[in-house]
């Protein structure tokens, strides 16, 4: 039980954390100035999210295929801009880090043509320009002094959203932070309705429900399908504190999440102890001969390639008591 109000804990943190564009805006610091406090942001810094720079990396090259015939009304304003314009200014830092807004625009010049094609080239450069003015610029509004405070985030919030209405037209806004700043929304009205003492249960639990039914329904999906996620998870670790055995577990997960879900978690469950039997196997006779051939033909039996990468982790993992 402690396990899981202490990832409910760090999720609400990061969660917070969200509200502010991926931990990364107000966070970002140069190398050289070690991310210490009064250091100024970096335009250079990415957007702190490890998963966004192989979607900036395709979203980048997309923007330079032909463009098919039809009715676009604009075909640099299109889903995937912000994760184009990241990865033009991550291309741009490959030659070296720095803090020179101008050095930065030197750079994207030249490099314009590797990310966008001839229609669209003139304008996404115009608008990478600006966008390096806005990060730096972004140095001068304050982060929030309690990240659990709702009300500073959301001052906070307001200030970066008026940084961005100053660069960027109402078009350019929709396609560079739609998404986020919906997602920015749901989780401030999340973090006000948890700090609400006033709410019952009840009516907390309805208010919830009505922030998530705000959501636009592609990022309610994608937000339900990680929450459900986790949730199996947690559930998962349940059943295997009591012992279930696979009737309870089928049983459970199948009333919770469909017998579709229960099918295929059961057969994780079955990969994980084929797993386990293959590293008990290992791991004795890793403690009966030691480490030489015979071990190492015995690790090549046992695991694939992919595999043996993380033999040793989780051995290490078995000995921490994970």
């Amino acid at each position: 039980m402690a396990g899981t109000r202490g990832r409910g804990a760090a999720a609400a943190l990061l969660a917070a954390l969200l509200v502010l564009g991926v931990s990364g805006w107000f966070a970002m610091r140069s190398p050289e100035a070690g991310g210490g406090a009064g250091t100024r942001p970096s335009v250079a810094g990415n957007d702190g999210a490890a998963g966004r720079a192989g979607r900036a990396e395709a979203a980048g090259t997309s923007f330079l295929a032909p463009r098919p015939p039809g009715p676009l009304a604009d075909p640099l304003l299109v889903p995937g801009l912000r994760y184009a314009i990241d990865a033009f200014l991550n291309d741009a830092l490959e030659a070296g880090a720095t803090e020179d807004p101008q050095e930065i625009k030197r750079r994207l010049r030249v490099l314009a043509d590797r990310h966008f094609a001839a229609d669209v080239r003139e304008r996404a450069l115009a608008l990478a320009l600006r966008y390096v003015d806005y990060r730096a610029a972004l140095g001068s509004v304050p982060p929030p002094a309690d990240m659990s405070d709702a009300k500073a985030v959301r001052t906070a919030m307001q200030a970066r959203d008026s940084l961005r209405q100053q660069f960027f037209e109402p078009a350019e806004y929709e396609a560079l932070f739609a998404e986020e700043a919906a997602l920015d929304r749901h989780t401030l009205a999340r973090m006000e309705i948890a700090g609400d003492r006033t709410l019952t249960a009840s009516q907390r639990a309805d208010a919830m429900r009505a922030a998530e039914a705000a959501l636009p329904e592609p990022l309610r999906a994608a937000r339900q399908a990680s929450v459900a996620h986790l949730a199996a998870a947690d559930q998962t670790a349940d059943l295997n504190a009591r012992h279930a055995d696979d009737a309870t577990r089928h049983a459970e997960r199948s009333a919770r999440y469909g017998e579709a879900a229960a099918q295929a978690l059961a057969r994780r469950d079955e990969e994980d102890r084929q797993w386990q039997r293959r590293l008990d196997q290992y791991q004795q006779a890793r403690a009966a001969t030691g480490e030489g051939p015979a071990l190492q033909q015995l690790r090549q039996q046992l695991f694939t390639p992919e595999e043996r990468l993380r033999v040793d982790a989780a051995l290490a993992l078995r000995g921490a008591g994970g």
